[in-house]
């Protein structure tokens, strides 16, 4: 089972939120909580990832297998990047478990960069005699500005190890970065949030998400790339209580 922090709300549909690749459910600490003042919200960390279990595989059918344990009856589902491809993998295999999808800037397609970067960054330190972040944090190289602070999250100072299956993740980059050739569709209604500086959603995409999601509706938030829900908070948490509240 995965880790979850739950942040208690009212009554009603919880909403589940699903990090992306490197992340964990304490990145969403912030936006989780503000969500949760009109429903419950469980933030999970993802297999190979934070304080949940690793193994072998990371592959989406898998990642939706643990979204769909956690989830007790039906639940709305929110994944950003890696998690969003999972959020969509779980409302394709267990359309039942999900009454609401929201994809946060990504698409179900095959995408041809590598995030081997971070992996090899993290590989190169030196954790043995490290005593702050900030000295693991000199020790990441290569990065591009910010990534290394965002990194910093998955470290373990006291026990000196990373919070990331670093060598699974690297196996299974082709799995991360590609998705799985599926036939069946979610009816449910469904909303594909990008960033307007992002290109991680294309217009050339959108048949093959209506062919899987015939109810998607899509909205861009301005001036925000990839890592919208970062840079644009309060915009991100309008957008996704708007869409939750729809009847």
């Amino acid at each position: 089972m995965l880790n979850t922090v739950l942040y208690d709300g009212p009554a009603g549909v919880p909403l589940v939120i699903a990090h992306g690749l490197f992340g964990s459910a304490r990145n969403w600490n912030v936006i989780a909580k503000r969500l949760s003042q009109s429903r419950p919200v469980i933030a999970v960390d993802m297999r190979n990832h934070g304080a949940s279990p690793w193994f072998n595989t990371q592959s989406y059918a898998d990642m939706a297998t643990d979204l769909a344990e956690v989830i007790n009856g039906q639940a709305d589902i929110l994944g950003h990047s890696m998690g969003g491809k999972a959020a969509m993998m779980l409302a394709l295999q267990h359309p039942e478990k999900v009454r609401k999808l929201i994809v946060a800037d990504i698409a179900p397609v095959t995408y041809q960069h590598s995030q081997m970067g971070p992996i090899d960054a993290m590989r190169g330190v030196d954790l043995s005699d490290v005593k702050t972040r900030s000295d693991v944090g000199a020790q990441l190289s290569g990065l591009e500005a910010g990534v290394d602070t965002f990194l910093l999250q998955s470290l373990d100072l006291k026990e000196k190890k990373w919070k990331l299956n670093l060598d699974v993740l690297a196996d299974q980059m082709p799995e991360i970065i590609g998705f799985p050739e599926v036939s069946a569709q979610f009816d449910g209604p469904s909303l594909f949030l990008s960033g307007a500086a992002s290109d991680y959603v294309k217009t050339e995409h959108r048949p093959r998400i209506k062919e899987l999601f015939p109810q998607a509706k899509f909205a861009k938030i301005p001036q925000a790339g990839h890592w919208l829900h970062a840079e644009k908070p309060r915009e991100f948490e309008a957008a996704v209580s708007t869409f939750l509240a729809m009847k």
